[in-house]
């Protein structure tokens, strides 16, 4: 790798006129798409890295910073600097985010944004098959791993199923695992998305950026849909894949 990315980084150079760190920035960019950095592989410490390419650790420092912001790498304390893994979620298993990560060995965290109850609204009622006027609680939660902002989650659910919705902190499926309530299937309808500029900040990406829109509904052994869960997942960290049978 050494090799690779000197060379990338004296190509960058040589093509156009920039600060060091944008070339450097570019180099690393490069190696990682086209595979020479794998995905999880450690970077050399800022020191060694400047002292291969004759940089300061500050040039080094401000190019790593910049893809640490676009979510290509992840910086974790004591440890490093790594390529950033790109999460697969499989649509043949019905998993939460939390499931999805902890399986690959990170740690989900989640950061509610707002959280209440009140009448459904028209989408919410037609969503999860409930009469008008009837009460549903709602969580809107920035969901993340290893401090990095992963995907943006608007959930609603029937009251009645979760009444002290202000409670919930973690994963949705376990609260709601643990008051015996397991859903059992899921429809789930993904589209292409760019993240507006609200989006994007707390994802921590350009206005713009590319995203994948996720609308699912969970339903209980009975037929009841118990969740109607709308999700932004950034667009340069999931793999969705679905398998499919002739």
């Amino acid at each position: 790798m050494d090799d690779y990315l000197a060379a990338e980084f004296r190509r960058q150079s040589a093509a156009q006129r920039a600060p060091a760190y944008q070339h450097l920035r570019r180099a690393l960019q490069h190696a990682i798409e086209q595979g020479a950095l794998a995905p999880g592989q450690a970077l050399p410490p800022e020191r060694e890295l400047g002292k291969q390419l004759a940089l300061s650790r500050v040039t080094v420092r401000k190019a790593i910073a910049g893809l640490v912001e676009d979510g290509l790498l992840l910086q974790r304390q004591g440890s490093g600097t790594f390529v950033a893994e790109r999460i697969v979620k499989s649509f043949s298993q019905l998993t939460s985010f939390s499931d999805d990560l902890r399986a690959r060995g990170l740690d989900p965290k989640s950061v509610v944004l707002d959280s209440g109850s009140g009448a459904a609204t028209p989408e919410e009622a037609m969503a999860l098959g409930l009469s008008p006027g009837a009460q549903v609680a709602r969580f809107y939660r920035l969901r993340t791993a290893a401090g990095q902002p992963l995907a943006l989650e608007r959930s609603s659910v029937p009251l009645a199923l979760l009444p002290d919705a202000e409670l919930l902190r973690g994963s949705l499926y376990a609260t709601l695992a643990a008051r015996g309530i397991r859903p059992v299937r899921a429809l789930q309808r993904l589209r292409a998305i760019a993240f507006d500029a609200e989006q994007a900040r707390l994802l921590g990406l350009p206005e713009g950026g590319p995203g994948l829109y996720i609308e699912r509904r969970a339903f209980l052994a009975d037929g009841a849909v118990v969740e109607f869960t709308r999700s932004c997942y950034r667009g340069d960290a999931y793999d969705f894949v679905a398998e499919l049978h002739a």
